[in-house]
């Protein structure tokens, strides 16, 4: 291998490198300040999950209630990640579970029909609000 050819790997893994360290700082902060997350019990098969990928899901991080409280899916079946504390296990699905910095703060399970999800989801954030100040102004994008 010649000293060019070495030299431009070195000059090529840097930039990598750099590239890499750069990305993850972009993506620290949001990760940082997303104290709130909506989680989503789910499992294979399920009808009501179908449906509310279908009616939810895309629009969700786009809404004010995305925002506020960006959603991360968690399979009944699994076991709960290490950074969350459940009141109880997730036996039904869909379960919505409101958590803030990995604690439950409030639940609903099921799903029946967008019209419903919308009005409690807001709720449970407005509810959340009193006591959490990064949701204050949740609304109008606090």
């Amino acid at each position: 291998m010649s000293d060019e050819h070495i030299q431009f790997m070195c000059y090529e893994m840097q930039h990598s490198i750099r590239a890499a360290a750069i990305g993850l700082l972009l993506v620290m902060p949001a990760a940082a300040s997303a104290q709130v997350e909506l989680i989503m019990g789910e499992e294979a098969g399920c009808i009501w999950c179908a449906r509310w990928n279908a009616e939810v899901a895309p629009e969700y991080p786009k809404t004010a209630e995305g925002r506020a409280a960006p959603l991360r899916r968690v399979d009944i079946h699994e076991p709960v990640p290490d950074d969350l504390i459940l009141q109880g296990r997730l036996r039904f699905t869909p379960t919505f579970v409101l958590v803030h910095d990995g604690q439950e703060i409030a639940r609903r399970e099921g799903y029946p029909g967008e019209d419903f999800f919308w009005p409690v989801l807001g709720q449970m954030l407005d509810a959340a609000a009193r006591d959490i100040p990064e949701l204050d102004g949740w609304r109008d994008g606090g």
